[in-house]
């Protein structure tokens, strides 16, 4: 039997009071899941539910109170620093709304970038190719700010399918880009989960999260519902039930 790609089990996290002789905020509440090899998992729930917080725990962004995380086989509260930055350095990719890219760079030095962190010969040809897979080998030598935000987000997850890591982590990777290319850019994503690679998005977008295979619904830091292979408006019904406490 394939190991999951990502293990979580009763995770919790709780932020600190605000202030003096306020009560501290639980956020996550228990959280138990798995994400199988080659599975895409969206993330909804109401504002505040918890949905961001849970990706950071799941990808070692953010330190968790509680339970314990599995990730390509790791447990990352084993791990310190530095070994939590070479597991993600060697076996994550993230797309984030704001893109992440910097801004003195070519999109090709863009997408070669994490070979070069990690110490790895770059690789033109496979940057090159990244690109074209996103429908920019027109734009390999624009800096992002010659490129839309659309074409941005696309440079960015063509720096997802370079690295080639196990695991994609995507937080709202829609929220500042149009309907249309939104879509575009979901697409690419849901692509991105096939064969042994996992992709786990947390999204506002019901069209966007219905892509996946099974969509978890949080609400007050707990999986209130999960559907498998659903339609936007399974998701909404869903997310409208989280949100009215039903």
């Amino acid at each position: 039997m394939t190991e999951p790609r990502i293990q979580a089990a009763g995770l919790g996290k709780t932020f600190p009071a605000a202030a003096k002789g306020q009560p501290s905020v639980p956020v996550l509440r228990g959280i138990s899941l798995d994400v199988a090899p080659g599975e895409m998992v969206s993330i909804v729930g109401p504002s505040g539910s918890g949905k961001s917080t849970l990706l950071h725990c799941l990808s070692g962004l953010e330190p968790y109170d509680a339970g314990s995380v599995r990730l390509a086989g790791r447990d990352l509260g084993s791990l310190g620093r530095g070994a939590l930055a070479a597991l993600r350095r060697e076996h994550v990719g993230f797309v984030f709304q704001s893109y992440n890219l910097i801004p003195s760079l070519s999109a090709r030095e863009n997408v070669a970038l994490p070979a070069r962190l990690a110490r790895r010969r770059a690789d033109r040809g496979a940057a090159d190719r990244a690109l074209a897979a996103v429908g920019l080998a027109d734009r390999a030598g624009h800096r992002p700010g010659q490129l839309s935000g659309g074409q941005q987000q696309r440079v960015a997850i063509a720096r997802v399918l370079a690295a080639g890591p196990d695991i994609v982590f995507a937080d709202e990777p829609t929220g500042s880009l149009d309907t249309a290319t939104g879509a575009e850019v979901l697409r690419l994503l849901r692509d991105v989960a096939r064969g042994d690679r996992s992709v786990v998005v947390v999204t506002h977008d019901l069209d966007a999260a219905a892509l996946a295979d099974r969509v978890l619904v949080l609400r007050d830091g707990e999986i209130h519902r999960e559907l498998r292979d659903p339609s936007p408006r399974q998701v909404l019904d869903a997310l409208t039930q989280a949100r009215a406490g039903a």
